[in-house]
C-alpha cells in the first residue's frame, strides 16, 4: 500500500517544496547564470526505474567539458574543474534541488536508489543490476547517507578508481538491503538523516537506526561483512 499511495504524496510534497523554496531557487539561477559558464541548468542520462534512462535536473556546478577531462564521472574534493558557485551549492546539497522536478515528472522519488550514468551502474553485479531500479531512483537514499563526503573519501586515496569500484561494490549492498527494507519508517529515517548528516557528517547513527544494515569501514576504505538480521 504504501508504496502505491508514495508517488502522489511525493507530487504533493515536491511541488510545496519548488514553492517554498523559490526565493532560494531563483537567486541561485540569478547567480549560475551571471557567473561561471553562464549555465543554470545541468541534464545528464540516467538510469531510473526499470534501468531505463531519463534525463536528471541538477544546477550546473561543473565546467562543460568536466565528463571529458581530469578524473572524468569522478569527482574529487578541490576538484578544479567544480566553479566556485558550484563549490557552495555541491557542500550544501543545493544542487540537487532540480531533481523535485524529476519527482514531479515521474522519474524519480524524493528517497530511492541514486540515479546512475550507466558507466557507473555498469560496477554493479548483475544481481543488483536486475533490482536495484525496482523502485524509482531518489534525491536521496541509503548510498547517499552513508557517502556524504564521497569526494573526499576519493580525494585521500591512493588509487581512486579501484576504490571508486569497491564503493559500488558496498553501494550495490547497501541498495539491495534498501529495497528489501522499503517502508514509511526506512524512508522518513533516511530523510532525517540525511539532514543529520549535514550538521553531522562523520556521524555513523545510521547504523544504529539500521542495525541489519551492511556495514561500511571509512578510515582503511575495506569493507566488513556482517550477517543480515
Amino acid at each position: 500500500m504504501y508504496l502505491v499511495v508514495r508517488p502522489f504524496v511525493e507530487f504533493g510534497l515536491s511541488l510545496l517544496a519548488l514553492i517554498i523554496l523559490s526565493p532560494l531557487l531563483v537567486p541561485v539561477m540569478i547567480i549560475l547564470k551571471l557567473t561561471g559558464e553562464h549555465e543554470v541548468i545541468f541534464l545528464q542520462k540516467r538510469i531510473g526505474y526499470k534501468n531505463k534512462e531519463f534525463n536528471i535536473w541538477k544546477f550546473a556546478t561543473m565546467m562543460k567539458n568536466s565528463p571529458t577531462t581530469g578524473t572524468g564521472e569522478i569527482t574529487l574534493r578541490d576538484d578544479p574543474r567544480v566553479t566556485p558557485v558550484g563549490r557552495v551549492l555541491r557542500k550544501t546539497k543545493i544542487n540537487e534541488l532540480p531533481q523535485l522536478i524529476n519527482v514531479l515528472k515521474g522519474d524519480m522519488s524524493i528517497v530511492g536508489p541514486r540515479p546512475l550514468m550507466r558507466e557507473s551502474f555498469d560496477l554493479y553485479s548483475p544481481e543488483v543490476q536486475r533490482v536495484i531500479y525496482n523502485t524509482r531512483p531518489g534525491i536521496t537514499g541509503i548510498g547517499s547517507v552513508i557517502f556524504r563526503d564521497e569526494e573526499k573519501i576519493m580525494s585521500e586515496s591512493k588509487d581512486v578508481q579501484a576504490t571508486y569500484r569497491r564503493v559500488f561494490r558496498y553501494k550495490g549492498d547497501v541498495e539491495m538491503w534498501y529495497q528489501e527494507s522499503i517502508s514509511f519508517f526506512t524512508d522518513l529515517m533516511i530523510i532525517f538523516l540525511t539532514a543529520w548528516n549535514m550538521v553531522f557528517p562523520k556521524s555513523r547513527l545510521v547504523y544504529t537506526i539500521f542495525p541489519s544494515l551492511p556495514k561500511w569501514d571509512c578510515q582503511d576504505l575495506t569493507r566488513k561483512e556482517y550477517p543480515r538480521q
